[in-house]
């Protein structure tokens, strides 16, 4: 499978193919686009022009949505004026964040759109991303979310890596400023970010360097074990009330849990959708 990110990793040091290119929803899912690209260019002889530049090819949902998403819990919700510069100075804090901003990436890894963050500079936060938030098992990694100019200070290879779909031994002299991104095997499954790609991303992780020196961070997914990555705005919400995350943020809105009278609310079990909908008619308006 293309999703086989130490295999694609093992390709690329080989050194056999000057460009490799691994299509981020090399599964299932992306049948239609290779069934497409078929009939275009093999069976109808058009020439090839696409070349695929990013993911962030889903739904994208209005900010009313997301405000309604949020008033719908009447949580305690505030706009930034500088969400790249709130969010860095959060995750250097120690906070895991919940980050829902524009479209829903193709494919089954989150890229800063649907993602939950974390600071990679304490060996802890993977145990406690793990534990208290994916509810997964003990040994799973998690990815560094690299400034793209930044790659080949903190990794042996610095080819780009959008999608997250390649694995990089991590630099002796480095690993210990990253451990929480560190997997076993002294490697890490890395993204690349560049501000072209995703400039939004791109800030939070400059302003992380800026604050920490590390342009490095934890980047998992933005859901639970055995539930789907978050689409909709009320998604974001429940993963977020459902778990430990410490900080929601909806593209210009935070909302911090310590802000949050937790008492007033159901057990977070009670937001998790385990594979079916959740009554919330407590909540309606």
């Amino acid at each position: 499978s293309g999703l086989n990110s130490v295999a694609n990793g093992k390709i690329l040091e080989q050194g056999y193919f000057k460009d490799i290119f691994v299509q981020p929803a090399s599964s299932d899912d992306g049948l239609a686009i290779g069934s497409a690209f078929y009939l275009y260019n093999t069976l109808q002889k058009n020439s090839r022009k696409y070349v695929m530049s990013n993911s962030y090819l889903g739904p994208r949902y209005s900010v009313e949505s997301i405000k309604d998403a949020l008033d719908k819990y009447n949580l305690p919700v505030y706009k930034s004026c500088n969400v790249a510069g709130e969010v860095a100075q959060l995750l250097s804090e120690k906070n895991v964040i919940g980050l829902y901003q524009g479209k829903m990436e193709f494919g089954p890894r989150a890229l800063g759109n649907r993602s939950i963050i974390a600071d990679p500079r304490s060996a802890e936060m993977k145990d406690v991303v793990n534990s208290k938030i994916k509810f997964r098992e003990s040994f799973r990694p998690f990815a560094p979310a690299i400034l793209k100019e930044r790659c080949a200070d903190f990794f042996d290879n610095d080819y780009t890596s959008p999608y997250m779909l390649l694995v990089y031994k991590v630099k002796e002299s480095m690993k210990h400023l990253i451990p929480a991104v560190v997997h076993a095997d002294n490697t890490g499954r890395v993204q690349t970010v560049t501000e072209q790609d995703n400039k939004r991303y791109y800030d939070i992780i400059k302003e992380f360097e800026n604050i920490t020196d590390v342009p490095v961070i934890l980047n998992t997914s933005f859901n639970i074990k055995d539930e789907p990555i978050v689409c909709f705005p009320e998604d974001a919400v429940r993963c977020f009330l459902g778990t430990g995350i410490d900080v929601l943020v909806m593209e210009d809105y935070i909302v911090k849990k310590t802000d949050i009278n937790m008492e007033n609310f159901d057990s977070p079990e009670s937001y998790r959708h385990k594979g079916k909908e959740i009554p919330s008619s407590r909540f309606e308006k």
